[in-house]
């Protein structure tokens, strides 16, 4: 497979960062496992066994049990590209989870992170 450098590199490595960038912010690990369940669908003890098995980043999104398919409305800037406009699907897909993780950090409403269409009445 061509691609970036991050797609073979361990979910284990990068999730530190995660981690520290949320609580360094003031948030806690359970709003950033909050975040990645919403959008993979990887539970606690699916996330602490990719962990352990330092699972690279391209199998984590492949073998995850359940993208959210409101995962298309993450939107915005994330390393200075429109999430939305990455042609790389498993770039997209990292983008993702770092733009909801930069969300986190940042203090939006859970509500607003974990996106929902908008209903229509009727």
């Amino acid at each position: 497979m061509t691609g970036h450098r991050i797609f073979t590199m361990s979910f284990a490595s990068i999730y530190p960062h995660y981690v520290a960038k949320v609580e360094r912010k003031g948030h806690t690990v359970a709003e950033l496992h909050q975040v990645i369940t919403w959008l993979t669908g990887y539970d606690d003890a699916g996330l602490q066994r990719v962990l352990d098995d330092e699972t690279d980043m391209a199998t984590f999104f492949d073998r995850a049990p359940r993208m959210n398919p409101h995962a298309v409305l993450i939107t915005g800037v994330i390393c200075g590209h429109r999430v939305e406009e990455i042609d790389d699907p498993l770039m997209q897909k990292i983008r993702y989870l770092d733009k909801l993780v930069d969300e986190v950090a940042r203090g939006k409403k859970m509500s607003s992170i974990l996106r929902e269409p908008a209903r229509t009445t009727g």
